[in-house]
């Protein structure tokens, strides 16, 4: 199992919604490196669920991988606002995953609290600039955001 971040701004996407719906199809990611981690993923990899874009972003839960490594179909969509007219079903350029809710945090770990705990080279989302929305988290970096959400 390999451990994952995925970013969402609430007003579009909350772990709130998510526990609401169950599962997702993540989507709309349209950054290759960012895009290049979500082909990593497989079903069964957990998913830390950061909130951005507000006051205090954080951590807020978890989700679990259901589902990897398929085509994004808003690329496909002409009325989407992710549509990409250089993709076609016979060679995709996007992909998206799957995740089902797993937890709410009762502790969200708010990101000056990330940045006092790990540094750039342990956790990408505290590496200044880092506007990626999706990437992997190290297994001891994993361990301790667990230990420290409860």
């Amino acid at each position: 199992m390999t451990d994952w971040l995925l970013k969402s701004e609430p007003q579009t996407y909350s772990i709130h919604d998510l526990e609401r719906d169950g599962t997702t199809v993540w989507d709309g990611v349209r950054n290759y490196q960012a895009r290049n981690f979500l082909r990593q993923m497989q079903p069964g990899d957990r998913v830390f669920f950061y909130h951005s874009n507000i006051t205090t972003p954080a951590i807020v839960g978890l989700a679990r991988v259901i589902r990897s490594n398929f085509a994004d179909p808003t690329q496909f969509d002409p009325n989407s606002a992710y549509f990409d007219p250089k993709a076609t079903p016979e060679a995709p350029r996007w992909n998206a995953v799957e995740v089902e809710f797993v937890k709410i945090f009762s502790q969200p770990l708010s990101l000056s609290r990330l940045k006092a705990q790990f540094e750039a080279t342990e956790l990408l989302l505290v590496r200044p600039g880092n506007r990626l929305s999706v990437m992997p988290v190290a297994e001891k970096v994993a361990r301790e955001i667990l230990k420290n959400s409860e």
